[in-house]
């Protein structure tokens, strides 16, 4: 693993590369996968299923990766800006080939427009994970900022739930609230400490205007989803149409 990991710190930026035509090779796999019938009704829903199933597969193994390494390591925690060990570079490593494979899949199969949101959220993480990746500061906040993973397990399953007609099963409601759970201990708090670390220890730290500035920009999308999240799964009342995810919308943050 030591071996591994000092070839992928000499290359950082070609490990990325590898680490993205991994990830493209799990999207053909998923291709493969028969979705179910309610998703073939068009080829936005089909490669909706697919981008969200390989999302899913990313989430499982980050966010488990990421949390279980702050168990064991605790200095992840308290030291976001100098610590890391061969398995959280090789964890930073491995989620940003799957954030620069997801965001060419989704600007090259033509739905950049209406995914702009996700665009914007995964240049951000890219520039400060290859920043990590480049100078070896800021791994362990890297790792502490993938704890969102495990929340974004439930998201890709209600979105999921919503593509295969079943936002009304019993699974969805459960869900939901899962949803909202793991949305304020594993994406809210996550980010608010991140924040609060850079903003405490600003006078000293490497580059903290622009980790500073993005941290504030994630904070805004993150709250603005959170609001949209509550309102469509807890007070918005659509046609049965809409809650069972048929609607036509491209967009991925209003679903």
């Amino acid at each position: 693993m030591e071996a591994l990991v000092a070839v992928l710190k000499r290359h950082p930026g070609a490990s990325v590369v590898l680490f993205s035509a991994l990830f493209r090779v799990v999207h053909g796999l998923v291709r493969k996968l028969p979705p179910p019938a309610a998703v073939l009704r068009d080829d936005f829903r089909a490669w909706k299923w697919r981008n969200l199933s390989v999302s899913m597969v990313h989430s499982l193994v980050t966010g488990t990766w990421a949390v279980s390494s702050a168990l064991v390591w605790p200095e992840t925690i308290s030291d976001l800006h100098s610590h890391h060990t061969s398995l959280s570079y090789l964890l930073v490593c491995i989620s940003t080939g799957y954030f620069v494979q997801d965001a060419a899949d989704i600007i090259l199969t033509g739905h950049g427009k209406e995914s702009w949101e996700f665009l914007i959220h995964h240049t951000l993480v890219i520039w400060c994970f290859m920043y990590a990746l480049y100078t070896q500061l800021y791994v362990a906040g890297a790792v502490v900022a993938l704890f969102v993973e495990v929340n974004s397990v439930t998201l890709h399953l209600r979105l999921l739930l919503k593509l295969a007609g079943a936002a009304s099963s019993t699974a969805y409601r459960i869900n939901k609230v899962l949803n909202i759970c793991t949305f304020v201990s594993f994406r809210l708090a996550p980010q608010l400490y991140l924040t609060w670390y850079i903003g405490s220890n600003y006078s000293w730290l490497d580059n903290a205007f622009l980790f500073l500035a993005s941290m504030m920009v994630m904070n805004v999308m993150i709250l603005v989803y959170f609001y949209r999240l509550i309102c469509s799964d807890f007070f918005w009342r659509g046609d049965h149409a809409d809650r069972n995810g048929t609607r036509d919308s491209k967009k991925f943050l209003t679903d």
